[in-house]
């Protein structure tokens, strides 16, 4: 496909080497400036913001892991390059959530009662995040993430403190729909993990099928941790589609795919679609390195990395990193707001910051950098941030209104290649 352009790549050598290096594995300090203490205790709120992160740094999500952590970075440093917070630089600490809330539940509490932190950016799953809520609103700790698109989190209770840079995947579950509609697709059939990001997404999707006079066939869920899908597959064998969507991660994805390949329903015979769990640089290799030209034609979508229209420093400094752009501008969205808040609020009381976060997406002072929008609050102005995964017209309650997704092909190399941003789906 002619018109389609080269996503950046990244080995995973390269990935394997920043988790190491970069994150310094878990729970370790992310910057020089930051601080621990064996006291339990509340969140500290002494005038030193403290953020913590829950990365993936293992587990089925861990090969996206500095897509997660380096923006944060980024972001931090841009923050106390700017004077910090309240005249002191802002600390920030990473502990691995393991993509699963046992692992992430352990982690949390280490953020708050050991390193004592007074905001989380993360968790990188949308599961791990609706187990977590309860820690998270008894704290409390105010949350962000930029991966969390579970539908489920737009009414989940979580006391005012979580909020998402990553729109629900009720939008995204419209973008995939309506790519399947613009290619024909009259009775695709759906194998989705067996979780609240699978079946809620396949849920909403088919229901926009629906409403344009498609009928889609039965929904095959999975166990995400299994490794034989053969009666699963069977399923969708059976249904005879004229297309499959899979909603999985990269591993068990990769799985489920050489299970419809050895059932002759691979892509070289059925057009395969997916959702952004099987967008990355690394995923042919995962479903067959020695011939990666296998996943050759699936397409799908995914959150845009570089959203139309959306013209902020941040993307073009983290072109340069070498790192995959997946869901990265929404960290570096989260992180910024965070400190915003912390500055409108002028505490870094967890209480005080989520009653102000939102405030700083609805004023009248356009603003992109942290340093221009301390700047305009520390003034008295009341601004409406501009960022980098998201100009923020719409602000719902906890989570952006508006979704703009990519769309992704593997070419005959099994090489990954997104669109151009001309052909961005937006929703609604």
């Amino acid at each position: 496909m002619h018109f389609y352009m080269m996503r950046a790549i990244t080995t995973f050598a390269v990935v394997a080497t920043l988790i190491a290096a970069g994150c310094g594995g878990s729970g370790g300090n992310d910057t020089a400036a930051s601080t621990t203490s064996t006291q339990p205790a509340s969140p500290r709120i002494d005038g030193v913001l403290a953020l913590g992160q829950l990365a993936p740094l293992t587990g089925s999500l861990a090969v996206i892991a500095p897509s997660l952590t380096v923006p944060v970075r980024m972001a931090v440093s841009e923050i106390n390059a700017a004077g910090g917070v309240g005249g002191t630089p802002v600390t920030v600490v990473v502990a691995d959530d393991g993509s699963v809330p046992d692992t992430g539940r352990a982690a949390l509490k280490k953020l708050i009662t050991t390193d004592r932190v007074d905001a989380v950016v993360g968790p990188a799953s949308s599961n791990v995040a609706l187990e977590l809520l309860p820690e998270v609103k008894s704290a409390p700790v105010l949350q962000c993430s930029g991966s969390n698109t579970a539908a489920s989190l737009s009414n989940a209770d979580s006391g005012g403190f979580y909020f998402r840079t990553s729109p629900s995947d009720n939008l995204q579950a419209v973008a995939l729909a309506r790519l399947l509609i613009s290619n024909g697709r009259a009775s695709p059939a759906f194998i989705v993990r067996n979780d609240t990001y699978g079946v809620g997404l396949a849920r909403a999707a088919r229901r926009v099928l629906r409403d344009a006079g498609i009928a889609p066939k039965p929904t095959v869920r999975y166990d995400p941790e299994g490794t034989d899908f053969t009666k699963n597959v069977a399923k969708i064998v059976a249904s005879k589609p004229d297309s499959v969507v899979v909603v999985g991660f990269q591993e068990d994805g990769a799985r489920v795919l050489n299970s419809m390949i050895a059932a002759g329903i691979g892509p070289s015979g059925m057009p395969i679609y997916g959702t952004d769990g099987l967008g990355s640089s690394t995923f042919s290799a995962t479903v067959d390195p020695a011939n990666p030209g296998v996943v050759a034609g699936v397409r799908g979508t995914t959150l845009a990395s570089k959203p139309a229209g959306i013209d902020h420093p941040f993307n073009v400094a983290f072109s340069t990193s070498g790192v995959d752009d997946i869901y990265s501008s929404y960290y570096y969205d989260c992180a910024i707001l965070t400190a915003l808040a912390a500055v409108r609020a002028k505490s870094d009381d967890p209480v005080k910051m989520q009653r102000a976060f939102s405030k700083n997406l609805t004023g009248n002072t356009l603003c992109k950098t942290f340093a221009e929008c301390k700047t305009a609050l520390e003034s008295g102005k009341a601004i409406h941030y501009q960022g980098a995964s998201s100009d923020f017209k719409v602000w719902d309650g906890h989570e952006p209104g508006v979704g703009r997704y990519d769309i992704w092909l593997y070419d005959s190399a099994g090489r990954l290649t997104t669109a151009p941003s001309s052909g961005q789906i937006t929703v609604p």
